[in-house]
């Protein structure tokens, strides 16, 4: 298991089409921290990296969200993709 899968399986599990979530949070539903690298909105990008650099990403876009990070707050909107 990945060490975002908790949070994908947390926002599949979802029935609201969107969710906010603080650092601390995402970090409770992970059992870890987040790297200090979360605090850039960079970090937050919703496309998967085809070279796998971006790991993180893949959970929120496999359960169906894409992330919307609000600055300076280590707060995290996650918003279901319409399909």
């Amino acid at each position: 298991m990945g060490k975002y899968d908790p949070l994908g399986g947390y926002l599949r599990r979802l029935k609201t089409d969107s969710v906010d979530l603080g650092f601390a949070e995402i970090e409770r539903i992970l059992g870890a921290m987040l790297p200090k690298s979360a605090q850039r909105p960079q970090w937050w990008a919703n496309q998967i990296d085809p070279q796998g650099r971006h790991v993180q990403t893949r959970a929120w876009r496999e359960a169906g969200y894409d992330a919307f990070p609000e600055a300076g707050a280590e707060r995290v909107r996650f918003v279901r993709r319409q399909v």
